[in-house]
């Protein structure tokens, strides 16, 4: 059996908090940590009928939690911009924001609502534009961000001649792009607010590997049927083997979140073998994230395919 892995919250009352994929999987973990920590929380989803199922679920293990849910497809940027509008027009500063929903090798190349490669899309420019429309909260809240990459994002690197793979499609390598420019733009943004005074800190962390939907069954990505990779991931999780569980994998997101001496441009993942399990850690950088001229060059595309700008 896998053996408990914890870490103590700091009392987050009054704070609010912001998690994208907060319906499912270890997101659903962490928006009940952070509820139970006392933030109040956000969740924006794309199933009305998962959020509401989640909700519920936090609240039956939290009854004083505090949870708004929102709607929210990091697929359309139309949607992106409408929730952004919406808690602009609240006014309420955002002191978390952790980007954490996504989408992983759809078998097919496929697009999102703009035309953009479904999992750069999703994974990536969808986040980057969330934290460009919420900026001004974000930076009244003296945030941090937290962008959620994977462990896929140790080897590969950025597709700067297609980065909508339009030719040669391959699923793995797509995803693995997406997380490198999630986590190249996170690192920029840790830059660019030190440069600019905008008071957030900007962090990275990666769950590990655990048994989570991403794998999963999809029929909405064209997988019909769980693949092999996540019916091995579930029996080594189940046997403590070397990789996590939604809970344990959910942590390097939450220290990334909560704890008070994480620095900006931090890498935070699991300790265990390969980084797939273990007790949450520092570590360092990835090699397809450790160039500057890269991240800047990540920061330029990552504006014009989500059409936002942000402060020079």
């Amino acid at each position: 059996m896998p053996r408990t892995i914890d870490v103590t919250v700091p009392d987050l009352s009054g704070r609010r908090a912001l998690v994208t994929g907060g319906s499912d999987g270890m997101g659903l973990r962490l928006a009940e940590r952070l509820a139970r920590a006392g933030a109040d929380v956000l969740l924006p989803v794309r199933n009305p009928a998962k959020g509401e199922a989640a909700v519920a679920r936090i609240r039956a293990a939290v009854p004083d939690a505090r949870l708004t849910l929102h709607a929210l497809d990091l697929s359309s940027l139309d949607s992106v911009a409408a929730l952004g509008e919406t808690l602009q027009q609240q006014g309420e500063p955002i002191h978390m924001l952790v980007g954490n929903a996504g989408v992983m090798t759809p078998p097919e190349r496929q697009t999102t609502a703009d035309g953009l490669e479904l999992q750069l899309g999703t994974n990536h420019v969808g986040h980057v534009a969330l934290v460009a429309h919420l900026l001004p909260l974000l930076r009244a809240g003296r945030a941090r961000v937290v962008s959620q990459l994977s462990v896929a994002a140790a080897r590969g690197g950025m597709r700067w001649h297609d980065p909508q793979f339009a030719q040669g499609y391959d699923g793995m390598a797509a995803y693995r792009q997406s997380k490198i420019a999630f986590g190249l733009f996170g690192l920029e943004l840790a830059r660019r607010s030190d440069a600019g005074g905008w008071g957030l800190t900007s962090v990275l962390s990666h769950p590990g590997v655990a048994p989570t939907s991403l794998l999963a069954a999809r029929p909405e990505v064209g997988r019909a049927e769980d693949t092999r990779e996540v019916r091995l991931i579930r029996w080594m999780s189940a046997r403590g083997l070397i990789v996590g569980t939604p809970e344990t994998a959910m942590l390097p997101a939450l220290v990334a979140a909560t704890f008070p001496d994480v620095e900006a441009g931090q890498l935070w993942s699991p300790r265990g073998p390969g980084r797939l399990g273990g007790a949450p850690a520092l570590q360092p950088l990835y090699r397809p994230l450790r160039s500057e001229a890269d991240a800047a060059r990540a920061w330029d595309l990552s504006q014009e395919l989500a059409g936002v700008r942000f402060p020079a």
